[in-house]
């Protein structure tokens, strides 16, 4: 698991949209909430310099946060972040309570690892072509991965990965998949040929080639000289 992003919270007294305003503008701070796991709905607001440098993080879409509310501390994940459309400033954020039981769907990445020594590039020569990038799937809140791990050392030539060969985390998920939606993520195939053609003539180099040839035909259909003629006539 990576390193947990914490966000310092303050509470939200009242709600509504002036006061929404007066926060963002007065206080510099950006209007949220946080709600699920059978509790009461909290109304707070986060410093706008700490809700901007962790949505820097890709991992703040995916992973859990931890938001500390002076000695309350919630586990959450970002359920949604508002920005103005124009200005792209944050208007508000929502996030969901969760628990070591609570499932999520999360988008995950892949990463593809020891592609210089798959078999396939190595030993035939082929080409690694990577399908997919990412795939969501369904696991707990304590056990979200940053990354799901593709080894490519032993793929060979023609060979492929599809998704219900990959290792997941204990107790995740990928939502939906069956023989009809198991695709592939990642193969190895041959490298296409490629087909080298004549370079073709400049146009002066062209109409040189063309003279020599009419010369060539020329000579070729001459009559033969006086003297050989003569020559012939004498014998």
């Amino acid at each position: 698991m990576s390193e947990e992003i914490i966000l310092n919270a303050e509470p939200r007294v009242r709600a509504g949209s002036n006061k929404s305003r007066v926060i963002r503008k007065i206080d510099g701070m950006v209007p949220a909430v946080i709600y699920g796991d059978e509790k009461d709905t909290l109304n707070i607001k986060l410093k706008l310099n700490e809700l901007t440098k962790a949505s820097q993080n890709e991992l703040f879409y995916t992973q859990v946060l931890l938001i500390k509310d002076g000695n309350n501390e919630e586990k959450v994940v970002l359920k949604e972040l508002q920005r103005d459309p124009a200005k792209g400033k944050f208007l508000h954020a929502d996030f969901q309570r969760v628990s070591r039981k609570t499932k999520l769907k999360v988008l995950i990445p892949f990463n593809f690892i020891n592609e210089e020594l798959c078999t396939g590039v190595k030993i035939d020569g082929g080409v690694i072509a990577k399908i997919m990038r990412e795939i969501e799937i369904l696991c707990t809140a304590n056990n979200i991965p940053q990354s799901i791990d593709i080894d490519l050392e032993s793929l060979e030539l023609g060979s492929s990965i599809r998704l219900s060969e990959l290792s997941l985390p204990e107790g995740a998920e990928i939502p939906g998949l069956d023989d009809e939606t198991d695709q592939v993520v990642v193969s190895v195939n041959a490298p296409k040929a490629v087909i080298e053609e004549e370079p073709e003539l400049e146009e002066e180099d062209a109409e040189l080639a063309e003279s020599d040839s009419e010369a060539t035909e020329s000579e070729e259909n001459k009559p033969e000289s006086n003297e050989s003629s003569s020559q012939e006539s004498e014998t």
